[in-house]
């Protein structure tokens, strides 16, 4: 066996560490960070060497091979180090995927992965499969490979955590979108970044699937589909007859699906009235999980009964309660313009908009048509409201501004009329006023909260 270095020991890393072991490899850890108490703990227990606040050059170097945390950049020292002496480096999940026959489900995306890694792996656990969770949203594949009891996986993965993969091969892949994010790892290029994304299909063959966006101008571009031995499944908001599409919509609550789009006509219909999701991002992101469903077998009653049980995860487009005929929505995890634009297209009841925080220099020419169109009112919550003020001062009828969670929520109440929506989707981040997003999402739903109490309702 091996000697395995691992670098980085959060959730990834210390997976990997944990399997390593358990695999009879030799393992040490190193971090150039101070190591979180919780991941000591289970280092210690299993009697793994590591350091911390340091990466020691000679000890990484003793390596047969390297497991890289998605966090380290390529141009870190380290890692030119051990390119420089030829030392294999792989990502954790590339190390994983060695150690499990169970079928993976693998999704990517610059934006709306995590929704549709939670709603894949709801449809298929709430009917009754053998699934387990793993990757970005929070849970090591590796460590649960240790006893690796499912027959299926779905796993999340970023752009950072595809890079170092090149024997992994998902059962099915899914690519939701390409928009430009983290473009400094990748030498500013965009077809450098796409690349990393389509990494998620390239070793997939005739046994594998390939589901994807086809309304994605980028995986257009970029994604050589004739190339492929895949099974593509290409799905969109829209039939359209420039594609052989696996799911589409037929209705605004009604969609298509058929796994064997160049072959026979037609498809199956789901309903998907029962869904919770909110906008047309989440209808994508449902056209995928569905799709998904659809390969691994699920009927479509059980897919329709899994839809309409799914709660996402919170901060993201949450449903948190209604007063008097008025829902309120928590979308906390909108801290820039683009996640807010999605929240206001994706409501078409008339607003009352929380919004506002630490700016990033935001832009707000895109928000400004649609908040005259639905916001009714603009609460302004954070400690400096002046750009907000000169946005949208003139384009939405009534505006104040508090720094309050509480006054806020109150206020939007006496604002609101029954079939209104409150929503929180502040287009900033939290810091002015709040630890992070997260707190800032838990304050609002505190106050709902107690204002139901207050009226003699039960939160839902």
């Amino acid at each position: 066996m091996s000697h395995i270095v691992i670098l980085g020991a959060a959730e990834s890393g210390v997976g990997a560490a944990l399997l390593a072991q358990a695999k009879g490899h030799s393992v040490f850890v190193s971090d150039k960070s101070p190591i979180q108490e919780r991941y000591k703990q289970k280092l210690t227990q299993a009697g793994i060497s590591f350091e911390e606040n340091q990466h020691t050059l000679e000890e990484v170097l003793k390596a047969d091979e390297v497991i890289k945390s998605p966090g380290i950049p390529e141009k870190a020292p380290i890692i030119q180090a051990l390119r420089e002496k030829g030392t294999s480096v792989i990502s954790e999940i590339e190390f994983a995927g060695r150690y499990t026959k169970a079928k993976c489900i693998c999704i990517t995306g610059t934006n709306g992965k995590t929704t549709t890694t939670l709603l894949t792996y709801h449809l298929l656990k709430s009917a009754g499969y053998s699934v387990g969770l793993a990757g970005n949203v929070g849970y090591s594949l590796a460590e649960q490979l240790i006893e690796d009891k499912f027959d299926y996986y779905v796993v999340e993965l970023s752009s950072f955590q595809l890079d170092d993969t090149y024997e992994f091969q998902p059962w099915v892949a899914v690519l939701l979108n390409i928009t430009p994010d983290h473009l400094d790892r990748y030498g500013y290029s965009m077809q450098n970044y796409a690349q990393a994304k389509l990494r998620i299909m390239r070793n997939q063959d005739s046994a594998g699937y390939f589901v994807y966006n086809a309304d994605d101008e980028n995986i257009q571009r970029y994604f050589q589909s004739a190339l492929r031995p895949v099974r593509q499944l290409p799905f969109s908001l829209h039939r359209r007859p420039d594609y052989h599409l696996a799911a589409y919509y037929t209705a605004e609550e009604s969609l298509c699906t058929n796994l064997n789009p160049g072959i026979s006509q037609g498809g199956e219909e789901v309903n998907v009235s029962a869904s919770p999701l909110i906008g047309q991002h989440n209808r994508q992101n449902t056209l995928a999980a569905v799709l998904c469903a659809r390969v691994a077998g699920l009927s479509i009653e059980q897919i329709e009964t899994g839809l309409a049980t799914f709660r996402n995860a919170d901060h993201r487009l949450q449903p948190v309660g209604e007063i008097n005929g008025v829902r309120f929505i928590n979308d906390s995890k909108a801290t820039n313009v683009e996640a807010a634009w999605y929240a206001l297209d994706g409501i078409r009841q008339p607003i009352v908009w929380i919004a506002g925080g630490t700016d990033k220099g935001n832009d707000y020419t895109t928000l400004i048509p649609l908040a005259k169109a639905r916001a009714k009112s603009l609460i302004c919550l954070g400690v400096d409201n002046e750009k907000l003020k000169t946005n949208f001062g003139g384009v939405v009828p009534h505006l104040e501004e508090t720094r309050s969670v509480e006054t806020a929520v109150r206020r939007a109440l006496e604002l609101a009329e029954p079939g209104d929506v409150v929503l929180l989707s502040p287009a900033c981040a939290s810091f002015d006023l709040f630890k992070n997003y997260e707190d800032r999402g838990c304050q609002f739903v505190t106050a709902v909260e107690k204002l139901m109490e207050e009226t003699g309702l039960k939160s839902s």
